[in-house]
């Protein structure tokens, strides 16, 4: 086991627990942000243990940009990506993926390179398929489940 397995380990079992899905929503993506930003988009903090994504779509309600960054599973060499709506296992569907239900059109910014895309909400075996291997992803994923009521919705997002 090398100090690089041991570390991931260990913010696998701290991520799970109810501690840290009351603060992280509040340090992680605000971290996340200022260092995509300083450094142009080429650093996504959070990235350094999962790959992520900074997603900017559309507000629901307000039609105003709205920037999230997200951890995801990228698929067919980043022409796709799985997007997970854990919300840290809290109550309540983040709210990206109400503004993706209601206008699935986006952009993620990848490697440093900004890419529209396109959301769909996956079901049936498909999420069931989805959610197997977000599991052998990310075993956190699980925790975060069965705190909450609700299923985590996930979305298959793909260049448009």
């Amino acid at each position: 086991m090398g100090v690089k397995d041991a570390g991931v380990r260990f913010v696998q079992k701290v991520s799970s627990t109810p501690g840290f899905a009351k603060v992280a929503p509040h340090v992680i993506p605000a971290l996340d942000r200022a260092v995509h930003r300083l450094t142009r988009g080429k650093v996504l903090l959070s990235a350094q243990l999962l790959p992520g994504v900074i997603l900017t779509s559309t507000g629901a309600k307000s039609g105003v940009a709205r920037r999230t960054p997200l951890a995801c599973m990228p698929e067919d060499d980043g022409r796709s990506w799985i997007l997970i709506g854990s919300n840290f296992g809290r109550p309540g569907h983040p709210a990206w993926t109400h503004n993706l239900l209601a206008r699935p059109d986006a952009e993620v910014s990848w490697k440093g390179r900004d890419i529209p895309v396109r959301a769909r909400l996956l079901e049936g075996e498909e999420r069931a398929a989805a959610w197997k291997a977000a599991l052998e992803f990310w075993p956190p994923y699980a925790a975060y489940q069965a705190r909450v009521e609700r299923e985590i919705r996930l979305f298959r997002i793909v260049r448009r």
